[in-house]
């Protein structure tokens, strides 16, 4: 068997991010990217990211399970939390062990521990001092990343940050805008089709979206037109064995 070097593993994880830049570009397909090979690399147990819509609204657009999406909504409902505040403030935001907030954001606390995390990393998406969204890195365990692994976290996210605003600056806020309309409405229809493998298939809704991008990555397809291909029910997934 090969054994990979740690170097070179965050060598992969850069080209597959930057190859998610090439066309045909799918804003989901990069941030799906950014959070999956960021718990690989991490040690995280989960990851969750959030990103704002045209309106300034956060919304969740790339999670690696059903529980770090949960934690991601609830801290929306709520209104707080470390993902929140790493967007509001553009830095990041560390809770080495959640158990020992006292009354930080009880919402999120609740939630987090409910689902297991014990530990947090929030880092932004930033570019210029404005912030786009955040990433939140859930742990299993209590206790801080290491300042590596902290600076590789950052320096995907930048990766992310860029690609989403690639060629393009601010000024130009009506294409970025179409796209994160785009972005929201894909998800809409991912998050369907999960619901229809789920049921389907028999499977629970993490493996279902596996099952879901596994397809579309074999076939070079796009998550939203296989997703959409699996609510329009031309494609199925049946139950394994």
């Amino acid at each position: 068997m090969v054994t990979t070097s740690r170097s070179e593993r965050i060598s992969a994880a850069f080209v597959n991010l930057t190859s998610t830049l090439v066309a045909p570009y799918d804003i989901l397909e990069l941030l799906n990217t950014l959070v999956a090979e960021s718990v690989d690399l991490l040690g995280a147990a989960e990851a969750g990211l959030l990103l704002a819509d045209p309106n300034g609204d956060l919304q969740v657009m790339a999670s690696t399970s059903e529980e770090s999406q949960l934690v991601e909504v609830l801290q929306l409902q709520a209104g707080e939390g470390p993902c929140i505040d790493a967007y509001r403030t553009a830095g990041v935001v560390t809770v080495d062990d959640i158990t020992t907030m006292g009354g930080q954001w009880p919402a999120f606390q609740r939630a987090a521990l409910d689902q297991g995390f014990r530990s947090v990393h929030a880092i932004p998406m930033r570019l210029n001092g404005r912030a786009l969204g955040a990433m939140g890195l859930f742990g299993g365990t209590s206790g801080a990343l290491s300042q590596e692994d902290a600076a590789i976290g950052q320096a995907l996210t930048d990766v992310a940050t860029i690609g989403l605003l690639q060629e393009r600056s601010f000024r130009e806020s009506q294409i970025v805008n179409d796209q994160l309309r785009r972005a929201l409405n894909s998800r809409i229809t991912i998050e369907q089709a999960k619901g229809v493998i789920s049921h389907t298939a028999n499977v629970d809704m993490s493996e279902a979206f596996l099952r879901l991008r596994n397809y579309a990555r074999s076939h070079h397809q796009t998550l939203h037109h296989t997703a959409a291909r699996v609510v329009d029910r031309t494609l199925r997934f049946q139950a394994t064995d």
